[in-house]
């Protein structure tokens, strides 16, 4: 893999993609010494050049920042129909990548993503790295420490009735690339791999329960939207090891009250927090136990997104796997897929992807650090 040329100089980064999004990759960069976002380009020179100026950055064309040498690692933050092409581009240019999820939106090219990043001897990374948080990584180590005894099956729900009440430009969201799976699944599935390690069989039913959907804000307030993908998914993941999980994703739903993540083991009960968000509120209820216990976490809830690409850096400098990998994110990809497929098919579906269970974080690494 290619290493930073000196041991002690940050990572020079750059950011494709000028969205909303790249905000919280520039503040939470900030947070980690071995990073410095030096420039960001966009296909809209103008949204660059204001991003540029509010964070004290350059702003490239998307050319200038691929044909810069200073720059080690690119962020993609560009659109998912186009993150494992724009993934491309930054490898074929002898950087490191680390994109938004989805990873990608079929797995044939997300294979050939990873296909060329070892050929390049380059690192590739993926968000969500929201399970880096104290929330995730203390039901991680609670599982591991035997806190429910050993895992036996899961639950996660992130059901909603979809976006265009609120967004004020929400017609990618029911298009292909788009949907509640490939939208809001990598949280949850990378979430429970990250917990209970690879899926080996998926099965699940998918539909779209309304033809239209009428936004609801902003200067397209009342434009009917044509949905062209699912929005509603039950599926059932059996795991490597053993757990079976049920996870439903929806844009469907008006409001319910099932838990966010739950994991049952033979000896009690595991509450998970939102895996949207680095931080929360974990319960253990063991089997000898009348009520739910709060647990204190046990790492920092004060990260925030880039985090998976420090982490990505740190590994680059030592060596080590990285844990937001894109064999994760594939993973996770071809798994949500799978719900899809099993109901098209009506049987279940074999992964062909399997992948390590990401190393837990160490207790008590400093702000801004990760391990070596």
């Amino acid at each position: 893999m290619k290493k930073a040329k000196k041991s002690d100089r940050p990572f020079q980064v750059g950011i494709i993609g000028c969205g909303n999004i790249s905000n919280q990759y520039l503040t939470g960069s900030k947070t980690f010494p071995i990073l410095h976002v030096a420039a960001v380009a966009d296909l809209d020179p103008a949204r660059a050049e204001a991003k540029a100026k509010e964070y004290g950055v350059k702003a490239y064309s998307v050319k200038e920042l691929l044909a810069d040498k200073s720059i080690d690692i690119v962020i993609n933050l560009t659109v998912p129909k186009v993150h494992a092409s724009v993934n491309e581009a930054i490898l074929k240019a002898g950087k490191h990548a680390y994109t938004e999820k989805p990873f990608a939106l079929d797995v044939a090219e997300g294979l050939k993503v990873l296909k060329l990043a070892k050929k390049k001897k380059l690192r590739v990374g993926s968000a969500p790295d929201t399970f880096f948080g104290g929330g995730i990584q203390t039901a991680r180590k609670l599982i591991d420490d035997g806190a429910i005894g050993q895992p036996v099956a899961a639950v996660a729900n992130m059901m909603g009735h979809g976006p265009e009440s609120w967004h004020p430009d929400p017609e990618f969201f029911y298009q292909y690339g788009g949907g509640p799976m490939l939208d809001m699944g990598p949280y949850y599935v990378t979430a429970l791999v990250n917990l209970l390690g690879p899926i080996r069989r998926v099965t699940g039913s998918a539909r779209s329960s309304f033809k239209t959907r009428t936004v609801g804000s902003g200067k397209k307030a009342g434009k009917k939207i044509k949905v062209e993908v699912p929005t509603h998914y039950a599926g059932a993941f059996d795991f490597a090891s053993g757990p079976i999980a049920n996870l439903n994703i929806s844009f469907d739903v008006w409001s319910h009250t099932l838990p966010i993540i739950e994991v049952y083991g033979s000896e009690g009960t595991l509450r998970v927090p939102d895996p949207n968000n680095f931080g929360g509120i974990v319960q253990v209820r063991r089997s000898d136990e009348k009520e739910w216990r709060d647990i204190p976490l046990t790492h920092s809830d004060q990260v925030g997104r880039s985090i998976g690409v420090a982490d990505m850096a740190t590994a680059i400098r030592s060596g080590r796997p990285h844990r937001a990998s894109g064999e994760l994110a594939l993973h996770a990809l071809e798994a949500m897929l799978a719900v899809q497929l099993s109901s098209e098919r009506g049987k279940h579906v074999t992964l062909k992807t399997t992948v390590a269970k990401p190393k837990a974080l160490p207790v008590g690494l400093a702000l801004g650090r990760l391990d070596a």
